[in-house]
């Protein structure tokens, strides 16, 4: 049985492949769009990029928000299309839109929105709307609510995992004047993110499940590569996990690694009865989603 490439099932790879950008498909609602009223299918460089940009502030105007939609332009990205089979280089920086994607045009400049806009709201959920105070407000009215609230959107993706995990552990060390910053930014995998402080311990957000002191000792060999042997031998690292057994813990803490799981972020979270504390939380979390996903369009 022979499978069949669409441009539907292309787009639906490049979603899949994007990480804080959505950047192939933006281009590819670019050009579709231009040669829908041009029927011209040869693309320079430069038009690629005038393409990309108008198509950029058309999602930014259809979403409302432009988290996750754009980044800056480099030529490479002409040719790296062709890995979706959506243009093919005729000359030096020129290139030719292919069918099926030409044929489909008028269907795909129409779809792509939509479907992005599908694709963004999964992965980012109410973070965009959290931009507006009010919002923040209402959200953190009700502590039982606020608590589903993070229940819900915490362990949806890594980058939820170690941005929601961040948001709580500043709030919550702030109540006792303690400073946290958030050095890295998010991994599409498992590598994590490193947070420093300014009463000399460091953390290391993971979205994993350790259940086995085969994997316990794989993370702490990370660890060591990490983090110097000072460090790690003063008990100077927390590492804040999904979910972890008791037997992986007290392992983890024969070598002097502290850790942290989902379920005790969650109880710090039931512990901010102040609303003001639960509005700071909602508002780390968008600050940092937007340092890490909003548009930079040059």
């Amino acid at each position: 049985m022979t499978l069949v490439i669409t441009p539907t099932t292309e787009i639906e790879r490049m979603l899949k492949n994007s990480q804080t950008k959505v950047i192939a498909p933006i281009i590819t609602l670019g050009l579709v769009s231009q040669y829908s009223t041009t029927k011209n299918a040869v693309f320079s460089d430069a038009d690629i990029h005038k393409a990309y940009g108008v198509a950029l502030r058309q999602m930014k105007a259809f979403l409302g928000h432009d988290l996750h939609i754009g980044a800056r332009y480099y030529d490479a990205y002409g040719s790296r299309m062709s890995r979706y089979g959506v243009l093919e280089q005729v000359e030096h920086l020129k290139y030719r839109l292919l069918p099926p994607y030409t044929d489909q045009a008028k269907f795909l400049s129409e779809w792509i929105p939509a479907r992005i806009k599908q694709h963004i709201d999964q992965r980012l959920g109410l973070v965009p709307h959290l931009h507006e105070s009010s919002t923040r407000a209402r959200l953190a009215e009700s502590r039982e609510h606020f608590q589903q609230l993070i229940e819900e959107h915490i362990g949806k993706t890594p980058a939820n995992f170690e941005i929601f995990s961040f948001a709580v552990l500043k709030a919550h060390l702030e109540k006792f004047a303690c400073k946290i910053y958030r050095d890295t930014r998010t991994s599409a995998h498992d590598k994590g993110v490193d947070l420093s402080t300014n009463f000399g311990v460091v953390y290391q957000i993971k979205k994993l499940r350790i259940h086995s002191k085969k994997e316990a000792a794989q993370v702490y060999a990370e660890l060591r590569l990490d983090f110097d042997k000072q460090r790690l031998q003063d008990g100077n690292v927390i590492l804040v996990i999904d979910d972890i057994s008791r037997e992986v813990r007290q392992y983890l803490i024969d070598m002097k690694v502290q850790s942290i799981s989902k379920d005790e972020i969650l109880k710090m979270v039931g512990n901010f009865d102040e609303q003001e504390d639960r509005q700071k939380v909602l508002r780390i979390i968008y600050e940092e989603f937007r340092r890490e996903y909003s548009s930079r369009i040059v």
